[in-house]
C-alpha cells in the first residue's frame, strides 16, 4: 500500500482512540510542573503500544524511542507539551475539567493525545523508514523557566542531537484540515517586567511635603512607550505592555511605594538586550528626576521563535503532499511566546500550527480563555501530519 494513503488510513482508524486519549486528558489537566498524573498516562498508553521510553526530565518529561531500520541514519525529534492552564473552565461539556480552576485551555491535551497517535502509527510502520524518532512530552510551556530548557539541561537530547525537531501547535484561527507554516522568525521573545517606584507618601492634601510614588510611576509608563516608538528599528516588532499597578493607597492617602509589572516582546535578539538596558535606564532617571527611585527587575523569558528555513519549506511542501496545496497556508507573524524557541536554538527546527474550527465556524474561541475548545476531527490531521512528516525527513536525501 502507498505509504501516504497508510497514514491517513491508520489516522483515521485511531480517531476514536484519541479522542478517548485527549478527553481523558481535558477532564484532567495539571499545572506546569505539576503534571504527575498526565505523565503516569502517558507511559501507560507507551507502554500499551510497546513503545520504549525515559522519565526524570523536567520532573514529569518524558522521552520515548521508535527505532526504523538502519536506525543510526539521523533523528527526528517531535515535542508535544503537557501543562494546563490556571484558568476556570466555561464550556458545558461531558468531558470538562474536574480540577476547579485548572484547564487545558491552549489544547495541550490535543497535542499529547496527537503526538501518542503519531507514535502508534509510526510505531507500526517503522520498518518503512530509516533513522530514530524520539517522542518528547515536555512539561511546563506556560510558566518560566520553562519545560523545554529544563529538558535540555537534564539531558534529554544527550548523545542524540536531531536532525529536525518538530512542534506542532493547534489554533481556533484555522479551519481543522488545514495547517500553516512560517520559516524564520515566527513568534517573539518574552520578557516579564517587574518595577518597584519609591517615595515618601501620607496625607494627600499636603502633597507638597511628600514624593509621589503614583505620579512617577505614571510617567515612567508614558516615558517608557518611547522604547518601542522612538527607539526600535521600525522593521522590529516590539510590544512595550503594563497589565498591573499596585498602589495601595486611598483617596487621601498617597502610598510610599507603587510597583508595574509589565512584558517586553520583541524578534531580535540582539535588540532585545539593548532594550532591556534601556528600559532600566529611562525607569531610574525619570524616578530619581523626580525625587524617587525605583527597583528594576527584568526575568528574562523565552527567546525569539526562529524556525529553519530550509527545513520549514521542505515541511510545507511534505504536507501539501499529504493535505493538498489548498491545505497548507502560511501564518503571520505572532507576538505570543513558546518555549519551542529554545530547541530552535539548539537544532534545525519546524514550528507549525495546525487548525482547529470546523468548517461552520464553531470552535473559534480564542486561545486561554474559559470556552476555548477545538474540533476534535483536527486529531487526524495532526496524526497525519506529524506521521508523515517524520517519515519524509527521516527517508529525504
Amino acid at each position: 500500500m502507498d505509504l501516504l494513503k497508510e497514514i491517513k488510513q491508520k489516522s483515521e482508524k485511531l480517531y476514536d482512540d484519541v479522542v478517548a486519549m485527549r478527553q481523558h486528558f481535558h477532564r484532567f489537566p495539571e499545572l506546569s510542573f505539576e503534571e504527575f498524573q498526565t505523565s503516569a498516562y502517558i507511559q501507560e498508553q507507551l507502554r500499551i503500544t510497546g513503545i520504549p521510553f525515559e522519565t526524570g526530565f523536567a520532573k514529569t518529561g518524558i522521552v520515548a524511542t521508535i527505532k526504523g531500520k538502519n536506525a543510526e541514519k539521523r533523528i527526528v525529534a517531535l515535542r508535544a507539551d503537557m501543562d494546563a492552564l490556571p484558568i476556570t473552565e466555561k464550556n458545558d461539556i461531558a468531558f470538562a475539567s474536574e480540577n476547579q480552576g485548572i484547564m487545558h485551555a491552549c489544547g495541550h491535551d490535543l497535542h499529547m493525545a496527537a503526538l501518542i497517535g503519531t507514535a502508534i502509527i509510526l510505531n507500526s510502520l517503522r520498518n518503512e523508514f530509516e533513522g530514530t524518532v524520539l517522542l518528547i512530552f515536555q512539561p511546563a510551556e506556560e510558566k518560566l523557566p520553562g519545560g523545554a530548557q529544563m529538558m535540555l539541561c537534564d539531558g534529554a537530547f544527550k548523545n542524540r542531537d536531531p536532525y529536525v525537531i518538530i512542534g506542532q501547535h493547534g489554533f481556533p484561527g484555522i479551519a481543522s484540515g488545514k495547517v500553516g507554516y512560517k520559516p524564520g522568525i515566527y513568534m517573539a521573545s518574552s520578557d516579564e517586567l517587574y518595577i518597584k517606584i519609591k517615595g515618601k507618601g501620607g496625607y494627600a492634601a499636603t502633597s507638597h511635603n511628600l514624593i509621589d510614588p503614583v505620579l512617577i510611576s505614571a510617567h515612567i509608563i508614558v516615558a517608557l512607550q518611547q522604547i518601542v516608538s522612538r527607539n526600535a528599528d521600525t522593521a522590529i516588532p516590539s510590544v512595550l505592555s503594563f497589565g498591573k499597578i499596585d498602589a495601595q493607597g486611598a483617596t487621601n492617602v498617597i502610598p510610599s511605594e507603587v510597583t508595574l509589572e509589565g512584558t517586553f516582546r520583541t524578534m531580535n535578539e540582539p535588540w532585545r538586550a539593548e532594550a532591556h538596558e534601556k528600559i532600566r535606564n529611562l525607569a531610574s532617571s525619570t524616578a530619581e528626576s523626580m525625587g524617587g527611585s525605583c527597583e528594576i527587575n527584568i526575568v528574562k523569558g523565552y527567546p525569539v521563535l526562529e524556525n529553519n528555513v530550509q527545513y520549514t519549506l521542505k515541511a510545507a511542501q511534505y504536507s501539501r503532499q499529504l493535505l493538498g496545496n489548498d491545505n497548507v497556508i502560511n501564518l503571520d507573524l505572532r507576538m505570543t511566546w513558546e518555549d519551542f524557541a529554545c530547541y530552535a536554538q539548539q537544532f534545525p527546527a519546524v514550528f507549525y500550527r495546525f487548525g482547529t474550527t470546523d468548517a461552520n465556524g464553531k470552535y473559534a474561541e480564542p486561545l486561554h480563555s474559559g470556552t476555548y475548545m477545538a474540533d476534535e476531527r483536527s486529531l487526524v490531521t495532526a496524526m497525519a501530519n506529524l506521521s508523515w512528516l517524520a517519515i519524509s525527513f527521516l527517508n529525504s536525501d
